[in-house]
């Protein structure tokens, strides 16, 4: 499948007698990069385990400079690299069993983040950073928004875009990746994408949605049709015509809609705090209250999936010194990151189990083990089935609904903040 698609789109490269670095070899290597933790994931470390495995398959090592391999990561097509990350997710989408999925839907959960970049001219220019913060203080910064699948936790897709300014937001974001929702799929989000025109939008294409109701917009009970306890049906009236909105587009989208609203108490440690979930699975039979509660719940998972890809394989700051190689390195990082999840989903399937009851740091330790010493054609098969075990023995606990304090224990050096770059300060100790 790599080969295919990197042919397909014409970037296939590395074909001359002194080609060491291809295509495979570079993305075998930048994998490696990104999975790897510390002074393991430098590219002279790239370079050293790509000189074991040649060595190992009698070819020629690469030069011990990693010039050369820096180079061949330049000539990897970052839409191809998307392509993958997207076509790993949607094979996997059509392998669900019906029991990973939630009332036979496929959910889809949507949340935005943010990552940080070196700061150099060229990522300032197009990921400036705060506006808050002086020149050469703070870090270039992106904003993603990403759609996840609940029943593997693969990523779907992903738009990234500068932190500020015209059509950075996290919706408008969202509307990029629309593509990556099938007719019948649920999107599972947070009240900041609730809005006339998103659930417009999303229904005209056949999605429902469940999440949590918009805290400006205000409820006349009324005036509503109740379905049960907590349980009613508003009519939502279409509002003016947004800036980013074609006239063709706001002409289409109908003048009100029918949205059913839940009302639940989510219960933490200290008190109970009422929710009120916004859905478009207006059927009280078919999705009883309780269900689109539940279903509520598992948005926390899109927390923890995009904390494993920051944390695990270190997103939150990314390494390269140019935008065109950031966004390499950041869909090569997705790409580590959905191999991971498939690993972890083979697991679940030979062992009857769910994919998140697997430990994503347990499988990705695991891949990272075989992906840097690929083992022997005649234990390739028992190892592969050894490793699958594992990690369906190292299950993650059930904590639904948990709440999170955001607080550290340890503490950090007493270090003033920097508040001027960092020539300034030594023109100051001269």
């Amino acid at each position: 499948m790599v080969t295919s698609l990197f042919a397909d789109s014409d970037v296939l490269f590395g074909f001359g007698e002194k080609d060491l670095w291809n295509t495979g070899l570079t993305l075998w290597s930048f994998i490696g990069q990104v999975l790897q933790d510390g002074k393991q994931s430098s590219c002279n470390a790239a370079v050293t385990n790509a000189t074991r495995y040649m060595l190992e398959h009698g070819m020629q090592p690469p030069s011990p400079d990693s010039g050369e391999y820096c180079r061949a990561r330049h000539k990897l097509n970052a839409e191809v690299l998307r392509q993958l990350v997207c076509d790993i997710a949607e094979k996997m989408s059509l392998s669900n069993p019906s029991h990973w999925l939630w009332q036979g839907k496929d959910v889809k959960i949507v949340d935005g983040f943010t990552f940080t970049m070196p700061d150099t001219p060229e990522n300032q220019e197009e990921f400036p950073q705060s506006k808050t913060q002086e020149p050469g203080v703070g870090f270039p910064i992106a904003r993603g928004c990403a759609v996840l699948s609940l029943a593997n936790a693969c990523i779907d897709d992903v738009a990234i875009g500068p932190y500020a300014g015209k059509e950075t937001g996290e919706t408008a974001l969202l509307r990029k990746v629309l593509d990556s929702f099938k007719p019948g799929d649920v999107m599972l989000a947070d009240r900041y994408f609730c809005s006339f025109f998103m659930l417009a939008i999303l229904k005209s294409r056949g999605i429902d949605v469940c999440m949590r109701l918009h805290q400006l917009r205000k409820v006349d009970h009324s005036k509503v049709k109740w379905l049960g306890n907590n349980d009613y049906i508003d009519t939502w009236h279409r509002p003016q015509r947004a800036k980013w909105m074609s006239q063709e587009l706001y002409d289409s989208v109908p003048e009100q809609m029918e949205i059913r609203v839940v009302t639940f108490n989510a219960t933490t440690k200290d008190q109970t705090e009422p929710l009120n979930v916004v859905t478009t699975l207006s059927d009280p039979e078919k999705y009883p209250a309780d269900e689109i509660g539940k279903l509520y719940s598992y948005r926390w998972h899109v927390e923890l999936d995009i904390f494993s890809i920051k944390q695990s394989l270190n997103l939150d700051h990314l390494r390269c010194k140019s935008p065109d190689m950031i966004r390499r390195e950041f869909w090569t990082t997705l790409l580590a990151y959905n191999m991971v999840r498939l690993v972890c989903a083979q697991a679940a399937f030979v062992h009857g189990k769910l994919p998140r009851q697997m430990s994503f740091t347990i499988a990705c330790n695991t891949l990272l083990s075989q992906w840097l010493m690929p083992p022997k054609e005649s234990i390739r098969e028992t190892l592969g089935q050894h490793n699958l075990f594992q990690i369906a023995c190292n299950e993650v606990g059930n904590r639904p609904g948990r709440i999170e304090p955001r607080v550290i224990k340890r503490r950090p050096k007493n270090y003033s903040l920097m508040t001027k770059p960092r020539n300034q300060y030594k023109q100051t100790k001269a």
